[in-house]
């Protein structure tokens, strides 16, 4: 099966919500399990907060979704500066701090997450996920993958 969806939505909060009920409806209907489906909700919304927030004033926040069989990729992006160039930092901040969370948790959720060099100017976080199941894909290199205490 093979499902896409792009969107262009106004940088505000309500384009959060948007995004994130877009992908579970799309993911339904692709026959996502549940837990995938919750996975993905989270990461899609700590992705699009972070744009809306970090994002240039008069920026759109950009979602792609295509989901090609078990497979689902994300790209966010918007008009703006990624966090440490092109870094994907899974280290936690220190409990105290406000804030700084997000892109831990994302890395915590997908089989791989990266920053991607895109126009300049311009901030792109490619986001992979395996649909059948809440494991690492066994065909996905080490390398590649993205979670806790690892950096892509």
């Amino acid at each position: 099966m093979h499902l896409s969806m792009t969107l262009s939505l106004p940088r505000q909060p309500t384009s959060v919500t948007c995004a994130r009920q877009l992908l579970i409806t799309l993911l339904g209907l692709a026959g996502a399990e549940s837990d995938v489906r919750d996975h993905l909700a989270v990461v899609i919304s700590e992705a699009c907060a972070n744009a809306v927030m970090h994002s240039d004033p008069d920026s759109t926040v950009d979602v792609a979704v295509v989901i090609e069989d078990d497979d689902c990729l994300i790209e966010i992006g918007n008009r703006g500066t990624s966090p440490d160039g092109l870094g994907f930092s899974a280290g936690l901040p220190d409990p105290l701090t406000v804030g700084g969370r997000g892109l831990p948790l994302i890395a915590a959720l997908v089989d791989h997450a990266a920053f991607v060099a895109a126009s300049p100017g311009h901030v792109l976080l490619r986001i992979r996920k395996h649909l059948a199941g809440t494991g690492h894909r066994a065909d996905v290199p080490a390398s590649d993958r993205v979670g806790p205490g690892t950096a892509s």
